[in-house]
């Protein structure tokens, strides 16, 4: 039976709350910062540009198209942060990716921010935008393109145009969601070059404004090629490619129309509206506020919590019934709602906990008790068609002889296992370390969640930054013979800044290992949209563990 779960934060420590949420404040003010100034793209003198040539920004048109008074996420803003500094940038990855709503249906927008060189694709562009088409594909909802692009980033071509999951991937995903009947519409609404025009031209439907162009080559390269003289809009313009060649479906004449067109469009399709998990129209919030999270724990040292705290602050009416209670008490499994939804929750706990044996159990790892529960639990969901939310705060799995003898690789395989053949929709929800095969175990990037969110107090990494750093640098000291003290200490910090910097949140969203930072207290509001993105599945695979070790 489902109990209220949490308690009022006026009963907690009043003077670890403060200092918490002090600390908290000051990452969410930076993320904040940071949200700011890549929401500027290429610039002020850009975005002037753009504008000059009666074009909207990329985030102009996504906010035109989605909409109004509806709820959206943005999916890799940090895309490409701090990367490509030898070449100026690319803010956001150069291209947008939002799940929204246009004219009432869910859906994903991938839009080209021509104010970041041009549109053009770099290796992360490319990733960021096959995994919107992941989340269209996984989730069988429809996908809308806004083309504005000069095509691949020359200098760097080998990185996204010949491998298996380059630039080939994208026309490769149109196929495969134009076969299970998943709309796409794309809209040229400035360039689209050599490779990129397959997109367009594969997608149900093709909108092209007066202006734009689409062709294989361009202008320069089709005089090199064959000698001929040729202008762009001769060559692939509005004109062309609607009433000539044929290839474009619509012509409009500024992105506003354009805009307006990709809405009618959406207006007229008889979208299939049933799904595998329901929903309870009248759920209740939760009982205690979200931004008494802020002070739940430190974001910059270690500090136990109760997570349960933390559940109670982002399921419906903070009600939680908890799978195997007393055993295995380092993970917390149970059942919940979320904005209607029903779902699986596992998350790691952070208070020192006594085990079974009556020894002490750490917060955070993972003994064989926890991953033997967590296991079974995450069998469960999948018998009972529940998707499962996994909240990481987890340092890894137990280690030692005794550890060693009483099977902790068999029963943390048999976690990784049950997790990795889960056929129910995962979200992972990262709020503070998740290290090594913890990682793995709490459904990370590699084990195919739907949605990976974390907040800026979350680092992923193989282990914590002291504990490579004192590792690493006792293998440089041996190669350098006698050192004093200083030098073992200056390489000591040299190894642990450059471990921290690659294990700061940032980092790996840049790199999309995660699909967005998010602010704590927007966490159950975006975990319901994560959910509402998910109701469009309409069909379950049949699910299979294999071989389990017992």
């Amino acid at each position: 039976m489902s109990e209220i779960i949490g308690t009022d934060s006026s009963n907690w420590n009043a003077e670890k709350f403060t200092m918490h949420k002090t600390s908290f404040k000051k990452l969410i003010n930076s993320h904040y910062e940071n949200l700011k100034i890549i929401g500027l793209g290429g610039g002020d003198l850009k975005i002037q540009k753009q504008h000059e040539k009666g074009r909207l920004t990329a985030r102009e048109r996504v906010n035109h198209l989605l909409d109004k008074d509806s709820e959206s996420f943005e999916i890799g803003s940090y895309g490409a942060y701090g990367m490509y500094k030898e070449y100026g940038g690319a803010p956001c990855a150069g291209v947008l990716v939002f799940v929204g709503y246009v004219s009432g249906q869910r859906c994903v927008v991938v839009a080209n921010d021509a104010t970041v060189k041009a549109g053009a694709f770099f290796e992360i562009t490319l990733k960021k935008t096959i995994r919107a088409q992941e989340i269209a594909l996984e989730n069988n909802i429809p996908i809308i393109y806004l083309v504005d692009s000069a095509g691949v980033f020359l200098p760097l071509q080998e990185q996204v145009f010949p491998d298996e999951a380059h630039f080939g991937k994208i026309f490769y995903n149109n196929a495969q969601l134009s076969s299970k009947a998943i709309t796409q519409i794309a809209c040229v609404m400035g360039p689209c070059v050599a490779g990129g025009a397959y997109l367009p031209v594969m997608c149900d439907k093709y909108i092209i404004v007066e202006g734009a162009s689409m062709f294989l080559a361009g202008p320069a390269l089709v005089k090199a090629a064959i000698g001929q003289d040729i202008t762009e809009e001769e060559l692939g313009g509005a004109h062309t490619h609607t009433a000539i060649s044929g290839t474009a479906d619509y012509k409009v004449p500024n992105d506003i129309e354009a805009i307006s067109k990709i809405q009618e469009i959406f207006s007229g399709i008889n979208f299939l509206s049933d799904s595998i998990f329901p929903r309870n129209i009248d759920y209740a919030e939760p009982v205690y506020s979200p931004h008494d999270i802020y002070g739940l724990f430190d974001p910059f040292s270690y500090s136990p919590y109760n997570m349960l705290e933390l559940v109670s602050r982002i399921i419906d009416a903070s009600e939680f019934n908890e799978y195997k209670a007393d055993y295995g008490q380092t993970l917390l499994c149970g059942n919940a709602s979320i904005g209607g939804y029903k779902i699986g929750i596992v998350a790691n706990q952070r208070l020192i906990v006594k085990g079974s044996d009556g020894q002490m159990q750490m917060g955070g790892v993972i003994y064989s008790d926890s991953a033997d529960k967590a296991a079974r639990f995450v069998m469960n969901c999948n018998q009972d068609r529940i998707p499962i939310l996994f909240i990481h705060d987890v340092n890894g799995f137990i280690v030692g002889k005794d550890a060693e003898w009483g099977g902790i690789a068999k029963d943390g395989a048999k976690l990784v296992n049950a997790v990795s053949n889960s056929v129910v929709p995962k979200i992972s929800l990262i709020v503070g370390g998740s290290y090594g095969a913890g990682n793995y175990a709490m459904s990370g990037r590699s084990y195919k969640s739907r949605f990976v969110f974390a907040w800026p107090s979350a680092i992923v990494s193989v282990m914590g930054g002291e504990q490579a750093a004192s590792t690493l640098s006792q293998i440089k000291l041996a190669r350098m013979g006698d050192v004093d003290d200083s030098t073992k200490q200056k390489v000591f910090d040299e190894i642990k800044e450059a471990y921290d910097e690659k294990s700061d949140i940032k980092y790996g969203a840049a790199r999309l290992w995660i699909d967005e930072i998010i602010d704590p207290v927007e966490s159950r509001k975006v975990l319901i949209q994560s959910l509402e993105t998910i109701s469009n599945q309409r069909s379950i695979d049949q699910f299979n563990v294999g071989v389990l070790q017992v």
